[in-house]
């Protein structure tokens, strides 16, 4: 199966990745123009970033989806800059230091600090700026375009904010030519998607309503006012006479500033603030990305620090990894980063060489297709998927959205971040431990199972578990899972085993801490059988540990063991509590289905778990020499044995010559005595339901006759169990259920 480097660069694959990048590259036009205006820069500088966030940073990138550019989110902090440093020359030298920042973080592996921005505030992102998009595209799609596209603040340069702008377009503002422009935008790009002949043809909508709009701004240039659409309604580019007089449009650093500390503090400001975002948008075009792809993030940020030095040097804008555009290229079907290149390349063509024709474009088109994006990124389906996820998603997820449609881009981003944070304290604070109370051979341990990462922020949650530990309880501290534990962590650990926990007669185990943090293993509970808990436990104890374990097998909770450390342990001697003879089906793994652990029983295993003279012994050293507590006979329903020993009786058959085994017939014979001859002469009239209970009822008498024969057929044993040193039960294991039934009573 072709990977999706080798399907990018099929010729379906690089057809798409053209497509799209045709489709971002309408889309970033206005976008690129509108943030250099809102930044308080030269409008070519927006472009330039454009052309550099595609060619540069698309092809250093190692994302498949993600389309760089100027960043509404950084236009307030540009305003700034420029304001503080006064002039954009000396800004763009804060730019290079910024630039040669984010390589730096990038080299440093500082990307992987994006695995930790929680989810709620990424989908939180995506739908506010589906959010943004609906409501900032609204005025742009009826002619209002007195703010300029790819500004994204609530408080607007026109005085407006957010909402307070639709006012607008009931006071006699509204375009009617752009609005028909506007509306009929949305109607084709929605049939368009739902026409499945029409998505067939490969030709992408976005496109179609950018021929579609030029021609009627044309036709209606024939018309006059009203219908007429002035150069406001349009793409701006600034057009150059001649391709040579682009020269004029450049700008360079002002290096004389480079003494200036405030160039420098800058440069650390653009370079955090511009990789945040970038991490940020990274992380979200992933989600969106339907080939689930991720992108490395360090790499991203090197390709990003060589985008802003090579912006600086020329007059460009910040570059980061852009949401709306990166969106606008996963929805158009991009395989590759290919579609980003070719919208630089069509950003550097068009720019330098047919500005006039762009500026024919109607801004109303361009909103239409961001409009009809927002609506995807803010989808009824997100908002539904997060509050099943419960409040600790739905909560930050909302508040990121509220607070970037009512601040802008980049406070929202950190308001959700900082709730985010909020919750994880709290979560911390409340249960941020494994906390497990388990019963081993030697009583009730309460384990505590550390997390992977343990920083001081779970300092307060271990003192409480700490605080709530009953007393002369055992504590087992389990660090395992562990890859890093705060000092102030180990610290309080040390302090509670030394001295707290003796004081309250507490007993403190420790397990699993690497050797740099000085605390070795320490168990000191029985987690396995001693010759002094043998001494001291009773029969009726060691049934009762058997069908505890049993039960913890059930419920899919049973004890952590460190089985190395029971090998290590038991290596010079054992001391079992029970024996279990059991049948050798590989369903019935005794040391499992009892939850027991390594030098806890002796297992025994035959066939139809009959008796023999071998058995037999095997049974009598338990009891007579090792001193075990406990015989239990395990049968188990839907055994092979018994059904082979009905059957054969039913039907009369030799085993030998029906099997070829010349010593099955021993064992056999043994399980024969539990079915009368009448009861073997009826069984092939049953049913299948009837057959597999008359077997499991065969296993049933097996096990209690083979329970009665121990006891009958060995001195030593019933001697044993006369004395109450020990104790013969017979149990029978469901293979269905897992659960073992002991009869105590027969």
């Amino acid at each position: 199966m072709p990977n999706s480097e080798t399907s990018a660069l099929s010729p379906a694959g690089l057809t798409k990745d053209l497509t799209a990048g045709v489709v971002v590259f309408l889309v970033a036009l206005p976008l690129c123009l509108g943030i250099a205006l809102a930044s308080g820069a030269p409008l070519f500088s927006g472009l330039l970033a454009g052309i550099i966030g595609g060619l540069i940073v698309g092809t250093l990138s190692g994302s498949h989806t993600s389309v760089s550019g100027p960043a509404a989110g950084l236009a307030a902090i540009v305003v700034a800059q420029i304001n503080s440093l006064g002039s954009f020359d000396a800004f763009l030298l804060a730019l290079l230091i910024g630039g040669i920042l984010q390589i730096g973080l990038g080299i440093a592996k500082a990307g992987a600090l994006s695995a930790f921005f929680p989810t709620s505030v990424i989908k939180g992102l995506l739908a506010a700026i589906g959010v943004l998009l609906i409501l900032k595209q609204i005025p742009h799609v009826f002619g209002h375009d007195s703010d300029p596209e790819g500004e994204m603040s609530f408080q607007q340069p026109d005085d407006h904010n957010t909402f307070s702008e639709f006012s607008t377009l009931f006071s006699g503002e509204i375009h009617y030519g752009a609005t028909i422009i506007g509306l009929l935008s949305i109607a084709i790009l929605v049939i368009w998607e739902r026409t499945k002949p029409l998505k067939k043809t490969g030709v992408p909508a976005p496109l179609i309503v950018v021929v579609i709009g030029v021609a009627i701004h044309l036709f209606m240039q024939r018309l006059g006012k009203p219908w007429a659409i002035d150069p406001s309604h349009l793409v701006q580019i600034p057009v150059a006479e001649t391709p040579s007089d682009l020269w004029n449009f450049l700008r360079f650093p002002d290096f004389s500033k480079w003494a200036d500390p405030a160039i420098y503090i800058g440069g650390v400001t653009l370079a955090i603030v511009a990789s945040l975002e970038t991490l940020l948008n990274l992380e979200a075009v992933d989600k969106l990305d339907r080939e689930g792809r991720n992108s490395p993030p360090s790499r991203e940020l090197v390709a990003q620090g060589v985008g802003n030095v090579c912006s600086s040097l020329i007059g460009g804008l910040p570059v980061t990894s852009v949401i709306v555009r990166s969106s606008v290229n996963v929805n158009t079907g991009a395989k590759s980063k290919l579609s980003a290149i070719f919208h630089g390349f069509l950003l550097l063509v068009c720019v330098a060489f047919f500005p006039t024709y762009l500026n024919k474009i109607p801004l109303a088109a361009l909103a239409a297709i961001l409009l009809v994006t927002g609506f995807k990124l803010a989808s009824p389906t997100v908002f539904k998927q997060m509050w099943a996820d419960g409040r600790y998603q739905l909560i930050p997820f909302i508040v990121t959205i509220l607070a970037i449609v009512f601040t802008d881009l980049l406070i929202g981003i950190l308001v959700g971040l900082f709730v985010s944070i909020l919750f994880i304290l709290n979560s911390n604070l409340r249960r941020p431990i494994r906390r497990v109370v388990e019963t081993h051979l030697d009583g009730q341990v309460m384990m505590i199972e550390l997390a992977n990462q343990v920083s001081f922020l779970n300092r307060a949650a271990l003192q409480n578990v700490f605080d709530e530990a009953p007393r002369g309880s055992n504590i087992l501290i389990d660090a395992s899972q562990s890859d890093y534990i705060d000092p102030d962590i180990l610290g309080l650990i040390r302090d509670f085993k030394d001295n707290k926990a003796p004081v309250r007669g507490l007993t403190v185990s420790l397990r699993g801490f690497r050797d740099k943090y000085l605390l070795e293993d320490d168990i000191q509970f029985a987690d396995y059988s001693s010759r002094e808990l043998q001494d001291r436990i009773t029969p009726d104890q060691v049934l009762k540990i058997l069908q505890e374990g049993n039960e913890r097998f059930q419920s899919g909770r049973r004890l952590s063991r460190d089985l190395g450390r029971q090998v290590n342990a038991t290596s010079t001697g054992q001391n079992p509590l029970a024996v279990i003879l059991s049948c050798i089906d590989s369903r019935v793994p005794a040391e499992i289905v009892f939850d027991v652990g390594i030098g806890d029983i002796f297992s025994v295993r035959v066939a139809g778990n009959v008796i023999g003279t071998k058995t037999l012994g095997s049974i009598e050293y338990g009891v007579a020499v090792s001193g075990v507590k406990l015989v239990v006979v395990l049968g188990h329903t839907r055994c092979g044995a018994v059904t082979s020993s009905v059957q054969f009786l039913a039907n009369e058959q030799d085993v030998m010559a029906a099997t070829g085994c010349p010593h099955l017939n021993s064992v056999l014979e043994e399980i024969d005595q539990s079915v009368s001859r009448e009861e073997a002469t009826k069984f092939n009239r049953l049913d299948n339901t009837s057959k597999e209970s008359f077997v499991d009822e065969v296993a049933r008498r097996n096990v209690l006759k083979t329970a009665d024969e121990i006891v009958a057929r060995s001195e030593p044993i019933r001697k044993a169990v006369q004395s109450g040193q020990a104790m013969v039960v017979g149990a029978l294991y469901d293979v269905k259920s897992g659960k073992i039934d002991f009869f105590t009573e027969a």
